[in-house]
């Protein structure tokens, strides 16, 4: 054995042994890699908690595709054969109270009425989304109702979840009557579902002396 061994030995000694030694060298090893080692527990972390909040994104429930007030404008103008000031005015009253909507109808009704009157309807309901359907409504309108008239009605669904929904008795909302440039829109809602009938000329009386609107998927001449 050289000197310089057996000067290496002894040191070794010194400082409790081999064992020892070798643990300290361990140890500077260890800690040298440790920062890394911490850096990829934070990346697998991170990693884990961004999957996480993906998954608990995808969980919830998607957002109602809606119309927007350009296209419920266009579609208004097709159905009317043209806009006017006052459809334009009725059509943003209803998005500033509502928002927009998620789906409308259009249709023809037609009214006869003295002081009770009957109203009956017919249409089509569209989803921004996609779909549509044949619906029916019915009515009486309770006031100073002289005389009949048939015309065109487009209505604005608000918050309607579920097409069988539709299918019931919605009352009117008290005040909910506004008149510009020769249209008039409404309000009848039911357990959050809102519709907003619009109607023009002759057709006006029908929303200001609205009691209620009963939807059906089938027509149905009885008012009650």
């Amino acid at each position: 054995m050289t000197r310089l061994s057996l000067f290496v030995l002894s040191a070794a000694l010194m400082f409790g042994g081999t064992s020892a030694f070798a643990g300290e060298t361990s140890g500077c090893c260890v800690a040298a890699t440790s920062p890394k080692l911490i850096q990829v527990a934070d990346v697998q972390g991170s990693s884990g908690s961004t999957n996480s909040s993906q998954q608990s994104g995808d969980n919830k429930a998607k957002p109602q595709k809606t119309y927007t007030l350009h296209e419920t404008l266009g579609a208004a103008e097709t159905f009317f054969g043209g806009t006017t000031e006052g459809l334009a005015k009725a059509i943003e009253k209803v998005f500033a109270d509502n928002g927009r909507p998620d789906a409308y109808v259009t249709g023809n009704e037609g009214s006869g009425a003295f002081v009770v009157g009957l109203r009956y309807g017919a249409g089509t309901l569209r989803y921004k989304g996609g779909g549509a359907m044949p619906v029916y409504w019915r009515g009486p309108s309770v006031g100073w109702d002289f005389g009949g008239n048939a015309s065109k009605v487009f209505m604005l669904v608000y918050d309607l979840r579920w097409t069988n929904q539709l299918f019931r008795r919605y009352p009117g909302v008290d005040g909910s009557f506004y008149l510009v440039a020769g249209v008039g829109v409404n309000y009848v809602r039911r357990d959050g579902v809102t519709i907003a009938p619009i109607r023009t000329g002759v057709g006006l009386r029908a929303g200001a002396s609205v009691g209620y609107l009963d939807f059906s998927r089938k027509r149905d001449w009885s008012p009650f």
